[in-house]
Protein backbone atom coordinates (compact mmCIF):
# COMPACT_ATOMS: atom_id res chain seq x y z
CA UNK A 1 0.00 0.00 0.00
CA UNK A 2 2.77 2.25 1.12
CA UNK A 3 4.58 1.81 -2.45
CA UNK A 4 0.94 2.44 -4.40
CA UNK A 5 0.63 5.37 -1.89
CA UNK A 6 4.67 6.58 -3.23
CA UNK A 7 3.84 5.81 -7.04
CA UNK A 8 1.17 8.04 -7.07
CA UNK A 9 2.71 10.84 -5.32
CA UNK A 10 5.56 10.14 -7.56
CA UNK A 11 4.01 10.47 -10.73
CA UNK A 12 1.85 13.62 -9.40
CA UNK A 13 5.37 15.03 -8.74
CA UNK A 14 6.72 14.29 -12.31
CA UNK A 15 3.86 16.01 -14.15
CA UNK A 16 4.34 19.08 -11.66
CA UNK A 17 7.85 19.16 -12.13
CA UNK A 18 8.60 18.35 -15.31
CA UNK A 19 5.52 17.91 -17.71
CA UNK A 20 4.14 21.41 -16.68
CA UNK A 21 7.62 23.32 -16.93
CA UNK A 22 7.75 26.03 -19.02
CA UNK A 23 10.48 29.04 -18.85
CA UNK A 24 8.11 31.50 -17.95
CA UNK A 25 6.69 29.30 -15.35
CA UNK A 26 10.35 28.73 -13.87
CA UNK A 27 10.90 32.48 -13.22
CA UNK A 28 7.50 32.81 -11.82
CA UNK A 29 7.85 30.08 -9.12
CA UNK A 30 11.61 30.80 -8.02
CA UNK A 31 9.84 34.43 -7.79
CA UNK A 32 7.08 32.98 -5.47
CA UNK A 33 8.54 30.55 -3.83
CA UNK A 34 11.58 32.65 -2.24
CA UNK A 35 9.75 34.48 0.99
CA UNK A 36 13.07 36.90 0.49
CA UNK A 37 10.30 38.25 -2.48
CA UNK A 38 8.05 39.06 0.09
CA UNK A 39 9.02 40.55 2.90
CA UNK A 40 8.56 44.21 1.53
CA UNK A 41 4.67 42.93 1.21
CA UNK A 42 4.87 41.28 4.62
CA UNK A 43 5.96 44.19 6.64
CA UNK A 44 3.22 46.86 4.45
CA UNK A 45 0.87 44.96 5.00
CA UNK A 46 0.98 43.93 8.69
CA UNK A 47 1.74 47.85 9.40
CA UNK A 48 -1.77 48.49 7.26
CA UNK A 49 -3.71 45.30 9.72
CA UNK A 50 -2.04 46.89 12.43
CA UNK A 51 -2.69 50.35 12.32
CA UNK A 52 -5.93 50.50 9.45
CA UNK A 53 -7.42 47.64 10.97
CA UNK A 54 -9.03 48.76 14.49
CA UNK A 55 -8.63 46.84 17.31
CA UNK A 56 -9.31 43.34 15.63
CA UNK A 57 -6.73 44.06 12.83
CA UNK A 58 -3.88 44.76 15.78
CA UNK A 59 -5.25 41.33 17.66
CA UNK A 60 -4.58 40.07 14.24
CA UNK A 61 -1.15 41.42 13.57
CA UNK A 62 -0.16 40.30 16.88
CA UNK A 63 -1.50 36.89 16.66
CA UNK A 64 0.13 36.98 12.90
CA UNK A 65 3.59 36.74 14.50
CA UNK A 66 2.79 34.62 17.03
CA UNK A 67 1.40 32.31 14.58
CA UNK A 68 4.17 31.84 12.28
CA UNK A 69 6.50 31.71 15.51
CA UNK A 70 4.40 28.89 16.46
CA UNK A 71 3.72 27.15 13.20
CA UNK A 72 7.32 27.10 11.59
CA UNK A 73 9.16 25.85 14.78
CA UNK A 74 6.58 23.65 15.14
CA UNK A 75 7.00 22.04 11.89
CA UNK A 76 10.40 22.66 10.98
CA UNK A 77 12.11 21.06 14.60
CA UNK A 78 8.91 18.61 15.60
CA UNK A 79 6.83 17.55 12.91
CA UNK A 80 9.94 17.23 9.95
CA UNK A 81 11.92 15.42 13.08
CA UNK A 82 9.06 12.76 13.65
CA UNK A 83 8.57 11.90 10.21
CA UNK A 84 12.34 12.20 8.51
CA UNK A 85 11.12 12.22 5.10
CA UNK A 86 13.94 12.47 2.57
CA UNK A 87 12.90 15.13 -0.36
CA UNK A 88 12.08 14.11 -4.08
CA UNK A 89 15.76 15.28 -5.13
CA UNK A 90 17.45 13.41 -2.92
CA UNK A 91 15.63 9.76 -3.21
CA UNK A 92 13.92 10.28 -7.43
CA UNK A 93 15.85 10.51 -10.69
CA UNK A 94 15.90 13.13 -13.27
CA UNK A 95 14.35 15.74 -10.82
CA UNK A 96 14.47 19.41 -12.86
CA UNK A 97 15.95 21.17 -9.03
CA UNK A 98 16.03 24.76 -9.83
CA UNK A 99 16.59 25.65 -6.19
CA UNK A 100 19.76 24.19 -4.18
CA UNK A 101 18.54 20.71 -2.96
CA UNK A 102 18.48 21.08 0.99
CA UNK A 103 19.39 18.75 3.79
CA UNK A 104 15.99 19.09 5.81
CA UNK A 105 12.97 17.35 5.83
CA UNK A 106 10.92 16.91 3.15
CA UNK A 107 7.24 16.13 5.09
CA UNK A 108 5.35 18.51 5.18
CA UNK A 109 6.46 21.32 3.74
CA UNK A 110 7.19 24.19 6.08
CA UNK A 111 6.36 26.71 2.55
CA UNK A 112 2.60 25.00 2.53
CA UNK A 113 2.39 24.77 6.33
CA UNK A 114 2.93 28.02 7.04
CA UNK A 115 1.72 30.17 4.32
CA UNK A 116 -1.82 28.30 4.99
CA UNK A 117 -1.65 28.97 8.79
CA UNK A 118 -1.62 32.61 7.81
CA UNK A 119 -4.33 32.25 4.89
CA UNK A 120 -6.73 31.15 7.20
CA UNK A 121 -5.86 32.76 10.29
CA UNK A 122 -6.70 36.24 8.32
CA UNK A 123 -9.54 34.53 6.21
CA UNK A 124 -11.29 33.27 9.15
CA UNK A 125 -10.66 37.27 10.58
CA UNK A 126 -11.35 39.15 7.62
CA UNK A 127 -13.32 36.91 5.21
CA UNK A 128 -13.56 39.16 2.15
CA UNK A 129 -9.77 38.71 1.66
CA UNK A 130 -10.16 35.20 1.19
CA UNK A 131 -9.50 34.50 -2.56
CA UNK A 132 -6.40 36.47 -2.27
CA UNK A 133 -5.08 34.65 0.83
CA UNK A 134 -5.96 30.92 -0.43
CA UNK A 135 -4.76 31.92 -4.28
CA UNK A 136 -1.24 33.29 -3.01
CA UNK A 137 -0.76 30.51 -0.39
CA UNK A 138 -2.06 27.57 -3.29
CA UNK A 139 1.02 29.53 -5.86
CA UNK A 140 3.32 28.96 -3.03
CA UNK A 141 2.89 25.44 -2.55
CA UNK A 142 2.67 24.30 -6.03
CA UNK A 143 5.79 26.23 -6.15
CA UNK A 144 7.38 23.77 -4.02
CA UNK A 145 7.10 20.28 -6.45
CA UNK A 146 7.57 22.46 -9.25
CA UNK A 147 10.84 23.76 -8.54
CA UNK A 148 12.07 20.04 -7.57
CA UNK A 149 12.08 19.98 -3.63
CA UNK A 150 8.82 18.44 -2.58
CA UNK A 151 6.09 15.43 -2.91
CA UNK A 152 2.84 16.77 -4.01
CA UNK A 153 2.09 15.19 -0.44
CA UNK A 154 4.28 17.33 1.74
CA UNK A 155 2.37 20.65 0.29
CA UNK A 156 -0.92 18.97 1.05
CA UNK A 157 0.23 17.50 4.82
CA UNK A 158 1.24 21.35 4.92
CA UNK A 159 -1.65 22.78 3.81
CA UNK A 160 -3.97 21.03 6.08
CA UNK A 161 -1.93 21.16 9.12
CA UNK A 162 -1.37 24.74 8.31
CA UNK A 163 -4.97 25.62 7.92
CA UNK A 164 -6.33 23.78 11.19
CA UNK A 165 -3.46 25.94 13.09
CA UNK A 166 -4.40 28.38 11.40
CA UNK A 167 -8.03 28.24 11.87
CA UNK A 168 -6.96 27.84 16.05
CA UNK A 169 -5.65 31.12 16.11
CA UNK A 170 -8.16 33.15 14.68
CA UNK A 171 -10.75 31.23 16.79
CA UNK A 172 -8.54 32.49 19.32
CA UNK A 173 -8.07 36.14 18.41
CA UNK A 174 -11.73 36.17 17.98
CA UNK A 175 -12.35 35.34 21.19
CA UNK A 176 -10.07 38.19 22.32
CA UNK A 177 -11.17 40.54 20.76
CA UNK A 178 -15.43 39.61 22.02
CA UNK A 179 -13.67 39.35 25.45
CA UNK A 180 -12.50 42.88 25.29
CA UNK A 181 -15.76 44.01 23.70
CA UNK A 182 -17.38 42.28 26.63
CA UNK A 183 -15.57 44.00 29.03
CA UNK A 184 -16.15 47.38 27.35
CA UNK A 185 -19.75 46.97 27.42
CA UNK A 186 -19.71 45.72 30.78
CA UNK A 187 -18.16 49.23 32.16
CA UNK A 188 -19.94 51.71 30.36
CA UNK A 189 -23.39 49.87 31.18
Amino acid sequence: MIDFLFSIDSAIFYFINQTLSLKFLDKFFLIITNVKHWYIAYIILWFFCFLKGGRVGKIAAIGAIILITVSDQLNSNLIKDLFARERPCHVLEDVRLLVSCKGSYSFPSSHAFNNFAISVFFLTIFPKFKWVLLISASLVALSRPYIGVHYPSDILAGAILGSALGYVFALAALKINSYIVRGKNSDTG
